[in-house]
This record gives C-alpha cells, structure tokens and sequence, in this order.
C-alpha cells in the first residue's frame, strides 16, 4: 500500500512539473522583459519578477480550484485583457527602443534598481497577458482538476508547489545570465539586443490587440 501511494505521488509530481515546463519555458513578455532588466540588474531582477509573477498566479489557481474564474471566457473579459495587455506591451517595448537609442542612454543604464517599479511591472506582464490566461484556462485547468481529485485543495497546494520553483528557478537564471552576458558584449552590442527585445515586445503588443478583438 505504501508503495502504491509513492507511485501516485511521483507520477503526480511528475505530470505537473512536464505541463509546468510547457508554460513556463515557453518565451513570452515577462521572458524578454527578465533578459533586459536582468542584465542591468542581474539576478534579483529575475527574482522579483518571479514574485509579481507568482501572486497574479497564485489568486488564478484559487480562484480556478473554486469556480470562480469562468466569468474569465466571457468575450469581453478576453477583448479588456487583450487590448489592455497589447497597449501596455505596447508602450513598454517603445519606450524600450527609444531608451537604446537615446544619447543618454548610458546615464539611464546606470539609474539604480527601483524595486517596487520591476514588481508593478511584473505583475502587468503577467495578468494583462492573454496567452498566460488561456495556459491556465486550458493546460492550468487539467493540471488543477488533477490535483483536486490526488488530494482536494491540499493537492492544489501540493501542485503549485511544484509548479512556481520552476519560474523562480527559470527566471532568475535568466536574469543572472542576462548580466554575465551584457558583461562579455559590451554597451554598445547591449543597446542593439535591448533594441531587438523591445521589438519583440512590440510584436507581443500587436499580436495582443489584433487577436482579442479578432482582426
């Protein structure tokens, strides 16, 4: 019996940390948002992105374990959050190309951390992010409605364990290589990749906007 209660365990643990991957890894905003402040700031911007990140999560699973989240495949719930999260993106990835080819952009580059700034930002990133919605209405949905048959809500804790170190872990990497890699380029190669991500991040915004209202 013990064994066959280990067996569960590990296939449960095993199933969530294989769909976890499939949304975690996968690059989006908050991706190439952690790769341009992270090779400012390094590893801690990538932490803190992870914590924004985990509290707009965190109230979905609980919201979804609950029921209370089907008011989020209504039509105009999806078109407010696309267009919102598009316009956003928007103007971050603008303002992202403008900063890299300013003259003052070494003077902006040398501004310390503003901690509260990167955790605001993190949390738009992540809850005005349409894709993130419709992972967790989805793939999320399955991944919560087997932890509520392995264990009820205590199985939904068990299973967001297992899900969030793989963002902490991914995104704080991602931010520490960032800077160990802005380090080896140089300043000047860093304003054309910051260029580049504040086009993907345009890219991101449009895509937003065009598929929320169906163009």
């Amino acid at each position: 019996m013990e064994v066959y209660i280990t067996m569960d365990l590990v296939d449960f643990v095993g199933t969530v940390i294989l769909i976890t991957a499939s949304g975690a890894l996968a690059p989006g905003p908050l991706f190439f948002a952690t790769i341009s402040h992270g090779s400012r700031f390094g590893a801690k911007s990538g932490f803190l992105f992870s914590i924004s990140h985990t509290i707009v999560e965190a109230a979905i699973v609980l919201l979804l374990a609950l029921g209370l989240l089907s008011v989020a495949n209504e039509p105009v719930v999806r078109l407010v959050v696309g267009v919102a999260g598009g316009g956003m993106l928007l103007f971050f990835g603008s303002k992202q190309v403008y900063d890299s080819v300013s003259s003052s952009f070494e003077e902006r580059f040398a501004k310390p951390m503003n901690r509260r700034n990167l955790v605001f930002l993190g949390i738009s990133l992540t809850g005005l992010n349409p894709f993130f919605l419709v992972w967790w209405l989805t793939a999320g949905a399955q991944l919560i409605l087997l932890a509520l048959e392995f264990g009820s809500m205590l199985g939904v804790l068990l299973m967001y364990v297992f899900h969030v170190w793989m963002d902490f872990v991914w995104l704080t990497s991602v931010a520490y290589f960032s800077e160990k890699g802005r380090s080896v380029i140089g300043l000047r190669p860093y304003r054309i990749l910051l260029m580049v991500f504040g086009a993907f991040l345009i890219y991101f915004g449009f895509s937003f906007i065009v598929g929320s209202v169906g163009l």
